[in-house]
């Protein structure tokens, strides 16, 4: 008789533990879904600050220290940030605009609060009249890393030249 109660504890507290880890992985597959979802956000948020040159949205979408490009040519923190979307507003003044998609973006979680990006983009030119078809005009390939600074995903690094 004890034998069978001591069996049965057993195998109820093996389900329990069962259970709970697959809870567990439930949660963490939807925790990484969250945070894939919010990265997407941003992404799209750092589309409409570009292309409407609004600095200040911009610049806010970046970690304190991030970085936009690599080598001698990068821009680091949000107030150069900041002052390089300034300085594009002054030269892109009048010109026509152009989109540009993201395009079979890749997302990685080296741990929980820092995300991976790779993704290849296409800069598309609006049509200019009827007859007109919207064009290509530029392409690449973009190398992006992520860092959450209490509970909201910044943009640490943007690499949007980054070799094929």
């Amino acid at each position: 008789m004890i034998k069978k109660v001591v069996a049965g504890a057993v195998a109820l507290l093996f389900v329990a533990l069962l259970g709970y880890r697959v809870a567990a992985a439930r949660n963490a597959t939807q925790t990484r879904a969250e945070d894939r979802a919010q990265i997407e956000n941003l992404m799209w948020k750092y589309s409409r600050a570009l292309y409407a040159l609004d600095p200040d949205a911009y610049a806010a979408l970046y970690a304190p220290d991030g970085q936009k490009g690599t080598g001698a040519n990068a821009v680091k923190g949000r107030e150069a940030l900041r002052k390089m979307m300034v300085n594009l507003k002054q030269r892109e003044a009048g010109q026509q605009a152009a989109y540009v998609m993201e395009l079979d973006s890749y997302v990685e979680f080296p741990d929980r609060d820092h995300a991976h990006m790779e993704a290849y983009w296409l800069q598309v030119s609006p049509r200019t009249g009827p007859n007109e078809p919207a064009r290509v005009v530029n392409a690449g390939r973009e190398v992006d890393e992520f860092a959450r600074i209490n509970g909201q995903w910044y943009i640490e690094l943007r690499n949007d030249t980054a070799k094929p």
